[in-house]
């Protein structure tokens, strides 16, 4: 997700149907277009970029892909970050999340990528708001295969009451990835998509260390 700029250093706008991130150009004296940045300076300088249009300038980057199409209507694409590495592919949380809340006739669903020791990338993990202890894995496991290749299904799952969110509706995720699936630092049930059976099994002490010590294939 880092910006591509021309030899110049100004960054390149992007063509029709090509995937680029929104800025938005910061012009101080101007009420509608001043940015006075967050609490924390070390955010602020994450969200802006300078050299974008021209020269000296700046410019507030949104975190929002979008795809603009030949008569420049815009459309969301995913978010930054949003994104992680595994089996050699770019899985974007945004659509496996979708597909997964349409499986499970729109329940909340959170999907974020997890690290696993020896293993390149990150493993997907989707945590699954599930109340009532209704999911029927098996069904869940066999319209996964159908709906999402083999790269992009989550390694792990974890079902509980409830997904947190912030104040603006966005789903809380820094929390759930530094607890990954460690059965120690998560008390709602956990479940590990057995590759040899091809469906989830639960999550206990033994498989989490076979999964660390590398015994566990993924």
């Amino acid at each position: 997700m880092e910006l591509i700029r021309r030899p110049d250093g100004v960054c390149i706008p992007c063509k029709p149907g090509e995937p680029g991130q929104l800025v938005g150009r910061i012009i101080q004296n101007d009420p509608l277009r001043r940015f006075d940045g967050y609490v924390s300076e070390s955010a602020t300088s994450k969200k802006i970029a300078r050299d974008v249009f021209k020269k000296g300038d700046s410019a507030y980057l949104s975190g929002d892909v979008l795809i603009m199409d030949e008569l420049g209507y815009m459309y969301f694409k995913d978010r930054t970050g949003d994104t992680f590495r595994w089996k050699g592919e770019n899985v974007s949380t945004t659509e496996v999340e979708g597909t997964l809340s349409r499986i499970l006739d729109m329940t909340d669903v959170v999907v974020y990528g997890v690290a696993v020791p020896g293993a390149e990338g990150k493993a997907g993990m989707a945590a699954i708001a599930d109340p009532h202890n209704g999911t029927d894995l098996e069904k869940f496991g066999r319209e996964l295969e159908r709906a999402l290749p083999p790269y992009a299904r989550p390694v792990f799952l974890r079902l509980l009451p409830e997904v947190n969110k912030t104040g603006t509706y966005k789903f809380q995720k820094t929390e759930m990835k530094r607890e990954g699936f460690n059965p120690n630092a998560v008390s709602d049930k956990l479940y590990f998509l057995e590759p040899s059976q091809g469906k989830y099994v639960s999550l206990d002490e033994e498989l989490y260390q076979d999964i660390l010590s590398g015994k566990q294939k993924l």
